[in-house]
């Protein structure tokens, strides 16, 4: 445990994995927002 130092740990992985998930929740939002202002605009 008295090796490990802070900010040496490579978290590329887990950057990208991150970067991912923040994409498809943005994508996802942006897709349902798009879908109810399509269903009032219907049923208006």
């Amino acid at each position: 445990m008295s090796d490990h130092k802070h900010g040496e740990m490579n978290i590329e992985v887990q950057q990208k994995t991150f970067d991912g998930f923040m994409s498809m929740v943005t994508k996802g939002s942006i897709a349902i927002i798009l879908l109810l202002i399509f269903i009032a605009l219907v049923n208006g």
